[in-house]
């Protein structure tokens, strides 16, 4: 295990970036971490005038972003908070200023195998110029051995992870029947959106209502698609945003190969994820709730099994600013550094 982290966090003002913050301000292998901040917010010095809960306990100092800055610090793992276009050109250049510097990157920059996937499905970027950078994908439940060794991460999306660690199980099984086609049906609080503002997210726009978006075009696509090992054709994923905080639920519609008990069914759920400890597989039948991830890194799967035994519903929970993002960006640091999976976030 190596020894305490010295930690960069660039971007701090959104959902994601101040979960991050309290994260790392109470990690127990985290030097205090210092933050740095955009044109826009140039004149801030402490982290708590950013955002008071920290007065009295999280004084983290703040300064203005300069890769060169960061790169000269002593920082052993940079954190980007950061938009797309802001991670694609950040992260060439902290490397250029100090190529043993380890990056954990929230943004879908470099999420892709193949540069054209991102250039597709996120099209509102600018279209930037080719990088060499390769990153791990950062699920340390499937790539923790590739992770351990990383130098650039590619933290993943709040519905990939969902989807993902629900299905892969089975996938890597071979026990789903894909001719028969996977229904991926999520639905995600509204913390999600992010923190600019816009008109679905408004109190009387979002309050007792519902509304699916992003049919057959969520940029979260593709990485389902890489991740869990399944052709775009296979599956259909559709997403909501409901009235709550913060959460996503994700209920996953499979024919299975062959029929199945469901002792079977939670025998290959739990051997999967065994030694996993922020993976929590409920007894047959049980099926996991929004109020039971909320403010954790655990993500819960549960099940119902039809009495054909042929057609199975999977149940994914976890909060999409802890597991969907900010707390799975520590326990890839965590991996990175040698440190305890739970460490910070238990």
């Amino acid at each position: 295990m190596s020894g305490p982290a010295s930690v960069a966090v660039v971007g701090a003002t959104g959902y994601a970036g101040l979960e991050l913050a309290r994260l790392l301000l109470r990690h127990p292998h985290v030097q205090k971490p210092t933050f740095y901040l955009r044109n826009g917010d140039a004149g801030i010095r402490c982290l708590s005038e950013l955002f008071p809960q920290f007065r009295g306990w999280g004084e983290a100092p703040c300064k203005p972003l300069s890769a060169t800055a960061i790169a000269e610090s002593g920082a052993d793992v940079v954190f980007l908070s950061t938009p797309h276009e802001a991670s694609l050109a950040l992260v060439p250049a902290l490397f250029a200023a100090n190529p043993r510097l380890r990056i954990v990157d929230l943004s879908a920059a470099f999420r892709f195998r193949e540069p054209h996937t991102f250039a597709k499905w996120y099209t509102e970027v600018p279209t930037q110029k080719p990088t060499d950078c390769q990153a791990v994908y950062g699920l340390p439940e499937l790539y923790e051995d590739s992770l351990g060794k990383a130098q650039l991460v590619a933290n993943p999306g709040c519905y990939s992870t969902s989807v993902i660690l629900g299905l892969r199980p089975l996938i890597q099984a071979g026990w789903i029947n894909r001719a028969r086609g996977i229904v991926c049906d999520c639905k995600s609080g509204v913390s999600g959106a992010g923190k600019e503002p816009k008109r679905e997210t408004h109190f009387v726009e979002i309050n007792e209502n519902a509304r699916a978006y992003g049919v057959f075009s969520h940029r979260h696509t593709p990485e389902i698609s890489e991740h869990a090992q399944l052709a775009l054709r296979d599956f259909v994923f559709t997403t909501h945003l409901i009235p709550v905080e913060r959460g996503i639920l994700s209920t996953l519609y499979v024919w299975l190969d062959a029929p199945r008990d469901a002792h079977e069914i939670e025998a290959l759920y739990r051997s999967f994820y065994a030694q996993r400890s922020l993976m929590r597989i409920l007894p047959a039948g049980s099926l996991p709730e929004l109020q039971h991830v909320r403010h954790t890194n655990f993500c819960d799967i549960g099940f119902a099994l039809d009495p054909s035994g042929e057609r199975l519903v999977i149940v994914s929970a976890l909060d999409n600013l802890g597991k969907g993002a900010a707390g799975q960006a520590v326990q890839n640091m965590n991996v990175m550094r040698g440190y305890p999976q739970t460490a910070g976030l238990l």
